[in-house]
């Protein structure tokens, strides 16, 4: 589409009731981010209350119309996903506008590849709108969905602002407050309660969640006032009463929910252990593992309502009561099939099913398993097939191939979930975002102890593939050549177990960890991960780079395969004032603590090789690392370096392992010790709500 086109969803699709938006970007330099949001607006273009802003801490609508999915990544950059339900917004609101905005005003046109895409609820594309000409916008309205005598219709707007998400919202009827910092200040020393949601904040400003970046958590909105008004005493003469001050709303992390701190165990050594909800030690077979896990993720899923939607959101399920089953038999032929699981929501008398596929322990999908659900689905009319394994799904790469019938008018939508994905999301909820309930806090932490016990067979990504070994040797041997079809396996491969670390890091850390890929505008994933293969046979390495919110640098990975070591590094930029020695001294004090073989390089600018040293002979003479000449210090590179495993990751010195271990070591040891620098706002500017 182009800027100011509009046109009709059911034109487009039959399933467009409900829809996933995309917004999607690259940054050159891998560090770009921009936080997205929704508004819901009246037929005055005004929304009707602070509730209708839906951003990074008020993510998901109650009715379940607007549901803020997160940041996933893509082969060419990054992706935040919305989920639409068009059947549940009100009838008063007439429009839902889609817009994105950038952390401390920084511009749009320092990304790429700006583009919003829309899929139906079957996950096939209707339509896509690409922003090639931002500039100095810090924000910008993508999009939006609106009513036109009874349908849904796209427009795509493209409007940007200059004033960021400041600029943005107050033009859809949010009031901004401008003296933010004063307020974070003043409000920082008394503790306020929860407050999920703006508006619903009862007794003045809560908190704000520490270390937080996104452009949201820097926002304040005015609240309108919602509580009732209290007695007015009878004396003769009433005394006047000055106007109550209108209450801002912080948009602060959710408190988290977890279960009361356990007392002392009443075990009389430490052989006694604790009765779990979930015992894993009895487990033998595969296909015990299967049910059992099977049974107890649907079953939590069920029971806690934010850790089902979570899982159940980016496959199109809507939001409303969830019932689960295990080991149904369906009619296929003359030989009934029994999937796993079958997941189904109801809502407004409608039901949205979708049949379930496991596989623990690393065992793989069955391609022709997963086609006879496919069919059994579109003859009943079920929405969704979800498989479940060990393994992590690339894009343009699927688990398995499964053909579609495109005579059949009912479409059956395939999704994968890692297990890694389960843990994650369960980590999130538990350790950083909260749930309501205690007793659900508590389940949560029954079904983490159970995925992450040693005989679940729930651990994730934990195989190399049968060409990982041919390669390795190929490598050693010098006989490798370009074109070879083992090497873009091991390439998919190293790809899977890196989004793996991602999301184990995110899930322990809180925060968004996403691989970062530096490839140019429409390159094809696959025809990128040839060329990465390619790469291979000539140098050896594997490499990769991983981006942590709210961490001054790139996180890289590289494992050279030919002299068996891992590399982990980041890149610090210098500050841009005080003195080099002081720079110096400063960070040999954060990294007081870091392994004395961690390996510090000063950058300069150019090409120019700066002083570099471990830190063992650093930490005497820190003005070792300044340069001898004028050359201006532009960052400092710190880097560790240990032996690779050489196995498939099933051994205690497999590369898997390696891999997690190094990354684990590298950011407790270094990158956590980094001291934040973020630059400060003036009193008297405006918010950086962009």
């Amino acid at each position: 589409m182009v800027k100011g086109s509009n046109v009709g969803l059911s034109a487009l699709s039959e399933h467009a009731d409900s829809v996933m938006v995309s917004l999607s970007w690259s940054s050159p330099s891998g560090e770009g981010d921009a936080d997205v949001s929704v508004l819901l607006v009246g037929a005055d273009g005004k929304v009707r209350g602070n509730g209708d802003f839906y951003f990074y801490n008020n993510p998901t609508a109650a009715d379940g119309s607007v549901q803020l999915l997160g940041l996933t990544p893509t082969e060419n950059g990054n992706e935040d996903r919305i989920r639409l339900d068009l059947t549940a917004l009100p009838d008063d609101v007439d429009r839902a506008v889609i817009a994105a905005s950038r952390h401390q005003r920084a511009h749009f046109g320092e990304l790429e590849n700006i583009r919003l895409a829309l899929t139906d609820a079957s996950g096939d594309g209707v339509l896509g709108f690409s922003i090639p000409e931002a500039t100095v916008e810090s924000a910008f309205v993508f999009g939006e969905i609106y009513r036109r005598n009874d349908e849904w219709k796209f427009r795509a707007v493209g409007q940007g602002y200059e004033t960021g998400l400041a600029g943005l919202a107050t033009d859809y009827g949010i009031e901004i407050d401008e003296d933010d910092e004063g307020d974070d200040e003043a409000g920082s020393a008394t503790p306020a309660p929860e407050c999920d949601v703006p508006g619903a904040e009862e007794n003045g400003p809560a908190e704000p969640s520490g270390g937080e970046t996104s452009s949201a958590v820097e926002l304040t909105v005015v609240a309108e006032l919602t509580a009732a008004p209290l007695p007015v005493p009878t004396p003769r003469e009433p005394e006047p009463t000055a106007p109550v001050p209108p209450r801002r709303v912080r948009t602060a992390k959710k408190k988290v929910t977890l279960p009361r701190t356990a007392k002392v165990s009443l075990a009389e050594n430490d052989s006694w252990r604790t009765a779990r909800l979930f015992p894993a030690s009895s487990l033998k077979s595969d296909r015990e593992r299967e049910v059992r896990a099977t049974s107890i993720l649907l079953s939590v899923m069920a029971q806690v309502p934010e850790f089902g939607r979570r899982l159940t959101a980016a496959f199109g399920a809507p939001a409303g009561r969830m019932e689960t089953f295990t080991e149904v038999s369906l009619p296929h032929g003359e030989n009934p099939k029994r999937p796993d699981g079958i997941l189904r929501v109801e809502r407004a008398g409608k039901l949205w099913t979708a049949l379930v596929e496991t596989k623990t322990n690393g065992n793989a999908l069955k391609p022709e398993q997963v086609q006879d659900y496919m069919d059994i689905a579109a003859r009943r009319g079920y929405e969704a097939v979800i498989t479940l394994s060990n393994d992590v799904a690339l894009e343009g790469s699927p688990l398995v191939d499964v053909k579609i019938d495109g005579r059949r008018k009912h479409k059956v939508a395939l999704w994968h979930l890692s297990w890694a994905e389960v843990t994650q999301q369960a980590q999130m909820l538990l350790r950083h975002e909260g749930v309501r309930q205690e007793s659900h806090a508590w389940l949560l932490q029954e079904l983490l102890h159970y995925l992450q016990h040693e005989n679940s067979g729930c651990h994730g990504f934990q195989n190399m593939g049968s060409a990982w070994v041919p390669v390795r040797n190929g490598i050693d041997e010098e006989t490798l050549c370009p074109g070879d079809p083992r090497t873009v396996q091991v390439v998919e491969s190293w790809e899977r177990l890196v989004r793996q670390v991602c999301l184990r890091l995110g899930g322990e850390l809180g925060i968004k960890v996403v691989p970062v890929q530096r490839a140019k505008r429409g390159t094809d994933p696959q025809s990128r991960r040839v060329e990465v293969a390619d790469r291979l046979c000539v140098d050896g390495r594997l490499d990769a780079e991983i981006r942590i919110d709210g961490v001054p640098g790139i996180l890289g990975i590289s494992a050279d395969l030919r002299t068996g070591k891992l590399r982990t590094s980041i890149e610090v930029p210098a500050p841009d004032q005080g003195y080099p020695l002081s720079w110096v001294k400063r960070m040999m004090k954060q990294l007081s603590e870091a392994p004395a073989d961690l390996h510090v390089q000063t950058l300069l600018e150019g090409a120019a090789v700066g002083p570099r040293g471990t830190l063992e002979k650093l930490r005497p003479e820190p003005g070792d690392l300044l340069p001898k000449g004028s050359e201006r210090i532009t960052g400092f590179r710190l880097s560790l370096s240990k032996s690779v495993g050489s196995t498939r990751g099933n051994s205690e010195n497999g590369f898997i392992r390696s891999v997690d271990a190094a990354v684990d070591r590298f950011h407790t040891a270094v990158v956590a010790r980094l001291e934040q620098r973020a630059a400060r706002r003036p009193k008297s500017a405006a918010p950086d709500a962009a």
